[in-house]
């Protein structure tokens, strides 16, 4: 199965904009953080689409927000999460589009592109000193990776044309950075890694 992931820094959803990564920006070389989320799917056992984060069968979609604002920059997907981890999806598609210099704030499961790409915890390079800024970067990613799963549609398992997946993803993103614009805002993550 092969799906027709988002190459374009406007990933088809009009509310969500490449260059807000750079809205506050005060130097960092982290402007973004990034995430896949698993959505499980009503369908049984599929080598393919097995994700061992639920034990089932699902897909994966990646999620990258501005540090400074939270709101959402990024988009990927849906890959099937039996073949495709978080850093390879990342070195796909969002790694290319980024500045010379510019890194992501991930979790470790992309410590194979730290500390070049990306900055996690987990690798040698990790400053204690930063761990817990960096972790209320991760926090507020889970929080909108929690958001979107308020969907029903996200949130029970996915029962529709598995080739529909990418357009109801896109719809719930660009709704959920409307919601983040209009009156549910995120916590705040202070930032600053320079």
């Amino acid at each position: 199965m092969k799906f027709t992931s988002h190459s374009s820094p406007y990933n088809g959803t009009p509310q969500i904009l490449w260059e807000n990564r750079k809205r506050g920006d005060t130097g960092n070389d982290c402007l973004l953080s990034d995430d896949g989320t698993d959505i499980e799917l009503a369908m049984s056992y599929m080598k393919e689409l097995w994700s061992y984060k639920h034990q089932h069968s699902s897909l994966r979609c990646e999620v990258a927000l501005c540090i400074k604002t939270g709101d959402i920059c990024w988009w990927n997907g849906p890959f099937e999460p039996g073949i495709y981890n978080d850093e390879t999806i990342f070195k796909m598609g969002l790694l290319g589009l980024l500045d010379e210099g510019e890194r992501v704030e991930t979790d470790r499961g992309y410590r194979g592109s730290a500390p070049m790409y990306v900055k996690c915890p987990g690798t040698v390079t990790s400053d204690s000193a930063m761990a817990k800024m960096q972790l209320r970067v991760r926090c507020r990613q889970e929080t909108v990776n929690k958001r979107l799963k308020q969907w029903n549609i996200l949130k029970a398992r996915y029962r529709h044309d598995i080739r529909d997946h990418q357009a109801v993803f896109g719809a719930i993103i660009g709704l959920t950075q409307i919601s983040i614009e209009n009156g549910e805002p995120l916590f705040s993550a202070e930032y600053n890694d320079v």
